[in-house]
């Protein structure tokens, strides 16, 4: 599985797995026990893993989610010892041992909240993805 392959839909808590296009819009299934079923259509906000980026205060502007995630696995492995419902200041001190770069006028703490959420997922789901290599574009 690779970053491109997974998505978060606006309004729903999770990831899920982009597994074909329908008639309706975009089949996907939920990374969770259930692996639920959705089609997302015109009236979901679909994101892309691999489309989304952390606001920075470096000249380029965003780190790419990807990396960030890598960063995290890389730092911390499996266990990064905070969760989505840590304290906000934890929460940011964690994001500045991670991405000390990161804008901290723009990146909230409910961005940081679902970034922790979303890594503990991959790390149990699909663990192979913040271990491979990112392809060259």
């Amino acid at each position: 599985m690779e970053f491109s392959e997974i998505a978060s839909i606006s309004g729903k808590g999770g990831l899920f797995k982009i597994l074909k296009p329908g008639k309706m819009g975009v089949i996907l299934e939920s990374m969770d026990a259930a692996k639920t079923k959705i089609v997302a259509g015109a009236t979901h906000r679909v994101s892309v893993l691999n489309e989304i980026s952390i606001y920075t205060t470096t000249k380029e502007g965003t780190v790419p989610l990807e990396d960030v995630l890598r960063k995290i696995h890389a730092q911390f492995g499996a266990d990064p010892g905070i969760d989505g419902e840590s304290e906000p200041n934890e929460l940011r001190a964690f994001m500045k041992s991670v991405l000390p770069e990161f804008d901290e006028q723009r990146v909230y703490v409910s961005d940081i909240k679902k970034l922790v959420k979303w890594y503990a997922i991959l790390c149990k789901e699909a663990p192979e993805v913040l271990t491979a290599e990112k392809k060259a574009e």
